[in-house]
Order: structure tokens, then sequence, then C-alpha cells
């Protein structure tokens, strides 16, 4: 159970005049309703109008209690990694196009932010990843991820080489496109697309899954969410590789890098509307059972 729900901060996507507008309007229920309300400075420049104060998203994290994320998967997910610090929950009203998380439709949005103020919600937690690049025995870049942290290739069409362990015991070396490590937030991402298993988010599990490996019997592993998952990165001399988190944020890597993945300290609570159904996600957002 989140602490009392005193101050809001609303977040939208980026450039979408229809966020602004549906920031406009939250804003002005919040305060009708006697809720303080602080809108993310980017966000802020979306409105028509001037509703409430503004903070940098670097900032809004220490004087909220709630934040509501108007836009798509991607806006929450860039939320949530800037806001996981703070351990403040996050509820998502969807102007995607799947949205597996932020799963309150728009137009019943004033209704269902009414609903959660008064306490009819259910509270999951989401566990991150956290990742450290270490080069020459030094880090050299750390980052956070609540969908994955992919290692893969850059804009040439050519394999790159990496080897994988689990806990300091060697796994098996790889050439491919690349490899993802999704938690079960994740698996309904790019690991799906890429042939890997949907993980149930309650699930304390990790999954490796490879992008296009040259050996096809080469297959997605699940693994323990408290393994620390080593990548060493092998023959990049005429080949750029990337790490990526949540898609987001890139970093090059070289020759003889090693990426070291482990589940963050701090999770990500998210609030949903009472009675929400995991496997009805599902079912709505991948058709399961369509007629088509």
């Amino acid at each position: 159970m989140p602490k009392a729900i005193k101050t809001v901060g609303l977040f939208g996507k980026y450039g979408d005049d229809v966020a602004g507008d549906d920031i406009v309007a939250l804003a002005k229920f919040l305060e009708k309703e006697k809720y303080s309300v602080v809108i993310e400075q980017s966000s802020a420049e979306l409105l028509t109008e001037s509703v409430a104060p503004t903070e940098t998203i670097d900032e809004i994290g220490k004087h909220i209690d709630l934040a509501v994320v108007i836009g798509g998967d991607g806006t929450l997910l860039h939320v949530a990694r800037k806001l996981v610090e703070h351990e403040v929950p996050l509820v998502g009203i969807n102007l995607g196009r799947l949205g597996f998380l932020t799963d309150i439709p728009a137009d019943h949005m004033v209704e269902d932010i009414r609903k959660i103020l008064e306490g009819e919600f259910d509270t999951e937690e989401r566990f991150m990843l956290s990742a450290e690049i270490m080069r020459g025995g030094k880090i050299h870049h750390t980052s956070c991820a609540l969908n994955d942290v992919i290692i893969g290739k850059g804009e040439l069409s050519r394999m790159i080489e990496l080897e994988i362990f689990d806990d300091g015991e060697f796994v098996h070396s790889m050439r491919g496109d690349g490899i993802i490590v999704a938690t079960p937030t994740g698996s309904t991402a790019y690991a799906m697309s890429a042939g890997g298993p949907i993980l149930h988010p309650e699930l304390a599990a990790i999954t490796l899954v490879p992008i296009c490996p040259h050996t096809l019997s080469n297959r997605p592993i699940v693994v323990g969410a408290d393994s620390v998952i080593e990548i060493a990165i092998q023959g990049v001399n005429q080949q750029r590789t990337y790490a990526t988190f949540d898609g987001q944020e890139n970093y090059a890597l070289e020759q003889q890098d090693r990426v070291y993945i482990r589940r963050a300290e701090k999770p990500v609570h998210l609030l949903h509307p009472s009675g929400r159904s995991y496997y009805g996600v599902l079912r709505a957002k991948l058709h399961w059972g369509g007629i088509y």
C-alpha cells in the first residue's frame, strides 16, 4: 500500500498534443478534488494553458506521491527509470498501441483515476535490471532497465561474437545479431518478438534470448532473478556493438568489454484498476482466441 496521496505528478508522451489536452483535463480534475499537482517540465511544453507548477524529471520525484503517465509503454518505461530511486508508484494512461503497462484507456481516465485515489486499486511490483559496463577492470557506465538490456550489433549487417556467463559459470559463446536480457515485464516486448517465452510478472526470473543466432540450436534460457549475467564482448574490431537499455539509451562497446547485469535493488511500483487480470491483458493485446 503506497503512502497517502497528496501530490500527483503528471507526465506526457513527448511531442503528443493529445497527451497535452489530457494533462490539462486531469490536472483540473485533480485540483478540483483538492490534490496538489506538479507537471513534468518537458510535458508542460505540450500544454495550451498553464494549469500547475512544473519541475524537471530529475527533481519531481522528490515531491510527488503518485506519478500518472499519459502516453504509451515507452513513456512509462522512461518515467519509471527516472523515478525508481524515489519509489513513487506509477499509473499509466494508454495513448499508445499495445499498452501492456499503460492499461487505463484514455476515455476512462478520470473515472479510473478517481477510483484509484479512493483506494480501489491493485498494487504490483516489477523488478528492474541494473547494468555495469566494465572496461580495463573499471566501471565505465551504469544504467537500469525495466524491460531489457540488449547487446546488439550496430549499423553493419555483420554478426557479433559474445560469451555468456551465469554467476561466473560459462554458459556458451554465440555469434549472431546479439542477445536480449529481459525481466518478466520485458518478456512481452522485444524478447517475445525474438522468440522468447512470456514470463508471468510475479515470477522471479530473467530470460536470455538470442537475436538471430548463427547456430539455430541456440535457444532462450530462463535463469533465476538473483543471477548475475556476464556478457563478454569478442571480435568487434570491424563491427560496432552497443548496449541498449529499454530501447532508450545506447552505449558503444569495445572488444573485451564485459557487461554485468543483475536485479536492481529497488523495484517499480505499479497501480492498476481493481480486478485487472494479467491473462486478460494478454488475451486482449495479443488477440488470443480472436477470429481473423
